[in-house]
């Protein structure tokens, strides 16, 4: 964190600090900016947001005994010096160019803005947004890998790409940090505008529009319009990383060029500029591809005919576009290409949920990819398990609901179902009633066994009794269906779990 004073934080965020003398105007923030009070620390900033079940304000005592030297607030604190930002009903009513957050949570925005703006004029920060339905949380972890090797590197940790987690991982940043990846969501319209007016990227990787928040957003155009703030958000001389095979993403060209940006498309299309030929997936889902760029005006050189050989350590064939995408921004920023694709080979896994495999002593391996769900993950989740089958084991895929699908829930659903039954998927194991019709179609579509149980806990009992060496089993589903937790007892199971970082080490 760059120390800041009090005085600072309330002039950026339009505060008032309570109290208001001069020696309080001068404490200085040098710790870690936090909105949980129990990872407040010696000289920190512990930021007061109202959640859906609880009040920060409620825990400033607690995090002035952690050692937070001052707090964010809306109201007066007596536990701590306090920086208070007043509330204005008026931008809490809802309106469609932007999102009713809080006077915090604008506060919180503010002060990230402010951190992103002096570490710019120190040292030349250069910023990096990835946003996405799905792909995101892989593609940052890549990325941070990737661009490590150009200089010092920030990137979220976890799936911190929301209004609180995007101010939280830019305060971190220091004056010596050269790049920071900015992983942007969005539930709502404006909601990745007010992202980039936090951390103004350079770059922007939009890496595909799918059915994530469908019932949200209603249509794909529209999930599409909010993910295209991130290339709206460019400056004159940015550039926009876009998805060629994939026909929303691909038009927010127009956006690029309406702001003076230039436009790099990746992807396995013969239109990209920086593509993929010949992919592969070994026997761990593991993907291998030919790395072609084209010359680009104002980019760097091209790769040649030949291409370069990638071989990546990250599980799954959707992990191509994810790489495809980190590529064109180290090159742009000066990657020489046979050196990129030696980046790109080094990359381990680092998220949690995420594709992570666990090979067990008994035989059976596990593929915990139950952070999140949506059509089109799921879709690429059962591919590589697919892909993962060995000679003396069988598929087993357990699938629970994925949300906020709306309307047409039952139908993707069971479109999960047809397809495990296409790639031969040995047995379906459906969790909760979201899941039910993907086990109707998966019988349908003349798969060999399916099962339904309603929570994960029978789910665990089963798979107990089902499961044998050289039997590789997938989890997927969305986070609040629970088969992440279901997926690391799993790989628990005959001792320490070793995640896909230490096979693959």
């Amino acid at each position: 964190m760059i120390p800041l004073t009090l005085h600072d934080v309330a002039r950026v965020t339009g505060g008032r600090i309570v109290p208001s003398t001069d020696e309080t105007a001068l404490v200085t923030i040098t710790g870690a900016v936090v909105t949980d009070s129990r990872e407040a620390g010696p000289g920190g900033l512990y930021v007061a947001r109202r959640g859906e079940s609880a009040d920060g304000h409620d825990y400033v005592e607690a995090a002035a005994r952690q050692g937070a030297a001052a707090a964010l607030t809306n109201r007066p604190v007596d536990a701590l010096p306090c920086v208070v930002v007043e509330e204005d009903p008026a931008r809490l009513s809802e309106r469609p160019d932007r999102p009713p957050y809080d006077a915090v949570t604008r506060a919180f925005a503010a002060l990230g803005r402010e951190v992103v703006d002096r570490c710019t004029a120190a040292g030349g920060l250069r910023t990096v947004g990835i946003t996405g339905s799905s792909g995101k949380t892989s593609t940052k972890d890549l990325m941070a890998q990737v661009l490590q090797r150009l200089g010092r590197t920030l990137a979220p940790e976890a799936s911190y790409n929301s209004e609180v987690g995007v101010p939280l991982t830019v305060c971190r940043l220091t004056e010596e940090t050269d790049f920071l990846v900015a992983e942007m969501g969005a539930s709502g319209r404006g909601h990745i505008a007010h992202l980039t007016a936090v951390a103004p990227p350079q770059v922007a990787v939009v890496l595909n529009v799918g059915s994530a928040h469908l019932g949200e957003f209603g249509s794909r155009e529209a999930i599409g319009e909010a993910k295209s703030e991130l290339v709206q958000g460019l400056s004159p001389g940015g550039l926009a990383v876009l998805n060629a095979d994939d026909t929303v993403v691909s038009e927010m060209r127009r956006h690029a060029d309406a702001a003076g940006a230039r436009t790099v498309l990746v992807g396995l299309s013969p239109d990209a500029d920086v593509r993929a030929t010949d992919v592969a997936l070994d026997r761990q889902g593991r993907a291998s591809f030919r790395l072609h760029a084209r010359p680009v005006e104002g980019g760097p050189e091209a790769t040649g005919p030949e291409g370069l050989p990638v071989s990546l350590q990250v599980v799954g064939e959707h992990q191509v576009g994810n790489a495809l995408a980190v590529a064109a921004v180290a090159a742009e920023w000066g990657m020489p290409w046979a050196d990129v694709a030696d980046a790109l080979g080094a990359a381990q896994p680092r998220s949690r949920g995420r594709m992570e495999v666990t090979r067990r002593p008994d035989g059976v391996t596990v593929v915990n990819d139950a952070y999140n769900a949506n059509p089109e993950s799921m879709r690429a989740a059962l591919r590589t398990l697919a892909s993962m089958r060995r000679p003396e084991g069988r598929t087993v895929a357990v699938v629970g609901g994925m949300l906020e699908l709306g309307p047409d829930s039952d139908a993707e659903h069971a479109r999960v179902g047809a397809l495990a039954a296409e790639l031969g998927t040995d047995h379906l194991v459906t969790v909760g009633d979201l899941a039910r019709p993907a086990g109707a179609a998966y019988t349908s579509g003349g798969g060999a066994a399916t099962t339904h149980v309603e929570d994960r806990h029978v789910a665990a009992l089963l798979l107990g009794q089902l499961l044998g060496p050289g039997d590789v089993v997938l989890l997927k589903s969305s986070r609040d269906s629970g088969l992440r937790l279901l997926g690391d007892e799993l790989a628990a199971v005959g001792g320490h779990a070793a995640s896909a970082r230490e096979e693959n080490a």
